[in-house]
């Protein structure tokens, strides 16, 4: 079984809910029209279907209609997923989804609070094959903003993952905005670190332990209150996911629980984690995202895919 996330950058309907960015309002000055959202809908559809994946969890997405119709685009790729979720924030722009081959037993929306200012974390209760999988989906708030943003996010997923059931395995997916090792990179910059050296992902998340060192595999088999980032499971070089600035950053993850390593049920595969990184989604050295023309009259061109790579990790029974 493979599971996969991505951030397909900004997957826009033609419908105006009044939430859209400026460049995706339907048949406005930027020209995002049917032709655009068709091209999109391809583009994005392709990319998926090169993954694979039996399982992948989505950002970015406006709307529960632009997801029925990635899904029919799709389908007429050859790739078809019979179950969905979709967690609509109020006001927010874009949003989390899940699409996948097993069946969804349930699917909540968690809201990180009630201010609107933070996209919802979308939970799926998965079966497979009479197992339960639960896949949390994540996009938790930009670097646009401090590292005590994030924190609001990892906290209110920390609160529903001890909730849990002991020992059911569950895999944390998204767009975390937080690199694989936020609590090294982050310590230099004053416009992120407003929380004393404490990050999201590493400290809230527990990816690593009192001594700062990161969760390894065969640490997480022991230890049943500490997660495993999969990003170790790659060379250092190739592990990230987005560009900003011509540096690689591992913004996107997938973390596994301790249930996941314990050699019962479903398992992680050791060393399957890896980033999709097919030749067509690169340009010049940069990753090619959807692409937009910033001279005047700006308007979008109709080519490009999204501003992340996707990551994926293989799980057995």
């Amino acid at each position: 079984m493979k599971i996969a996330s991505y951030n397909v950058e900004n997957l826009f309907d033609m419908n105006n809910d009044g939430t859209e960015y400026e460049e995706y309002i339907p048949n406005g000055d930027w020209g995002w029209n049917e032709e655009m959202y068709r091209t999109k809908l391809r583009n994005t559809a392709n990319v998926i279907k090169g993954i694979g994946a039996d399982i992948i969890g989505l950002q970015e997405i406006e709307s529960e209609a632009a997801l029925k119709d990635l899904k029919a685009e799709l389908n007429r790729q050859g790739l078809y997923y019979q179950y969905y979720a979709f967690a609509k924030t109020r006001n927010s722009a874009v949003n989390t989804a899940l699409l996948s081959r097993y069946p969804i037993q349930s699917a909540l929306k968690h809201p990180v609070n009630y201010s609107g200012k933070y996209r919802d974390i979308l939970e799926a209760k998965i079966s497979v094959e009479g197992k339960i999988l639960r896949v949390f989906v994540n996009h938790w708030k930009s670097k646009s903003g401090p590292e005590s943003e994030r924190i609001t996010c990892a906290k209110r997923l920390l609160l529903r993952l001890k909730e849990l059931p002991e020992n059911e395995p569950f895999v944390l997916v998204g767009d975390f905005n937080s690199h694989y090792e936020e609590y090294k990179t982050f310590l230099k910059s004053r416009k992120h670190n407003d929380t004393d050296g404490i990050t999201g992902i590493n400290h809230i998340l527990h990816t690593i332990d009192d001594d700062e060192n990161p969760i390894t595999y065969s640490s997480l088999t022991k230890d049943n209150e500490h997660l495993y980032n999969l990003w170790y499971e790659l060379d250092e070089e190739k592990r990230w996911s987005h560009q900003y600035k011509g540096k690689g950053e591992g913004l996107d993850n997938i973390i596994i629980s301790p249930a996941l390593a314990d050699g019962k049920g479903i398992e992680y595969v050791r060393r399957s984690f890896g980033r999709f990184d097919a030749p067509y989604l690169f340009n010049k050295g940069k990753i090619y995202r959807w692409q937009q023309s910033r001279k005047y009259p700006k308007h979008h061109l109709g080519e490009g895919y999204s501003d992340h790579l996707p990551i994926f990790a293989l799980f057995r029974m």
